[in-house]
């Protein structure tokens, strides 16, 4: 009975989980295990007062992006008279951004404000799937704007005939399968990598060159894909629309006309400008080796594509548009 009384304290789970606890280190590892079934956002690295500053320039970019691009898609489809191939793509291309924006923004502005910067595994790669084939999308389908744009001012008789509306919705298609199976290809294969150290992502959402500095696997081949499969659909529709304005140019010259040419000038000049910096930038963070960690300049650089890009596309590509212009003037008279 004595022996009992000895041994039953020794027992007791008070002691035996602060005996256990003696023997628990607080080190990093420990640190992560808390954080073992998602990632860390650590935003764009700015102070409380510029994140508050962030927050209000993120609030309105998005409230722009989203309100121009839905001005857009409401002109052209109530407006009988822009019932044309090339608006059809513009209401492709408002859709893209307005999903584009959505995927990425109203999570930052929760994420600049949350104490808790923690993302879900499932939540982070589904945010980078869908980013990825929205972005790929848009890739494909700025080259498909200019092939439509080349056709109709090169061979203008003909333009009826090779843009006909099986052909258009078949190339519309194809932009959005495009970007859906390279992301899809991409996400599976990060998916499958074990993140086995720090789980903070250096950037305010998930994209996948920051994911793979995660990884404790070589990641090789990753990269590779992103290069080639990413590389060959970006420069691809790159190189199609330098060619496609290099003819618009070519063909422009012969026109005339100064003031024709000033107006075809000036909105292939826009057009290229904008074209130029999306991708530009998608390039230098996804094709270009980065023998560094994401930067803030690398952070800045997505910020272009990923808020500006989608911002700026209304503007350049519609409201410049006198016809679009004279439309939107019949909708408010409605």
């Amino acid at each position: 009975m004595v022996k009992t009384v000895l041994i039953l304290p020794y027992l007791s789970p008070s002691l035996f989980l602060a005996r256990a606890t003696e023997f628990t280190p607080r080190t990093e590892a420990a640190e992560n295990a808390t954080i073992v079934n998602g990632f860390i956002l650590l935003g764009l690295g700015a102070g409380p007062a510029l994140q508050k500053l962030i927050f209000v320039l993120f609030s309105v970019a998005y409230i722009a992006t989203v309100l121009g691009n839905f001005m857009v898609i409401f002109v052209i489809c109530q407006d009988f008279r822009l019932q044309s191939p090339m608006y059809f793509f513009l209401v492709n291309l408002a859709v893209l951004e307005i999903l584009y924006t959505t995927t990425v923004i109203p999570f930052t502005l929760r994420m600049l404000l949350a104490k808790n910067k923690k993302i879900s595994f499932a939540g982070c790669f589904t945010q980078m799937f869908i980013f990825i084939s929205l972005g790929g999308s848009e890739c494909v389908l700025l080259g498909t704007m200019a092939y439509d744009r080349y056709v109709a001012i090169c061979h203008p008789l003909r333009y009826v005939t090779i843009m006909k509306l099986s052909v258009c919705y078949c190339l519309a298609m194809i932009c959005w399968s495009t970007g859906f199976l390279n992301s899809l290809v991409h996400t599976v294969l990060t998916v499958m990598l074990p993140f086995c150290h720090d789980r903070r992502i250096k950037h305010y959402f998930c994209e996948i060159p920051c994911i793979l500095k995660l990884s404790c696997k070589d990641t090789k081949l990753n990269e590779m894909l992103i290069f080639f499969m990413g590389g060959s659909m970006t420069v691809g529709s790159l190189i199609l629309t330098l060619v496609s304005y290099a003819c618009i140019v070519v063909a422009v010259l012969k026109i005339p006309s100064i003031t024709g040419r000033h107006k075809t000038f000036s909105t292939c000049a826009s057009h290229l400008v904008v074209v130029s910096i999306f991708f530009g930038t998608v390039i230098f963070i996804y094709i270009l080796p980065n023998s560094q960690s994401f930067s803030d300049q690398n952070q800045v650089i997505s910020v272009v594509y990923s808020v500006l890009t989608p911002l700026f596309n209304p503007i350049i590509y519609s409201l410049r548009n006198q016809e679009f212009q004279r439309a939107l003037v019949r909708a408010l008279q409605i």
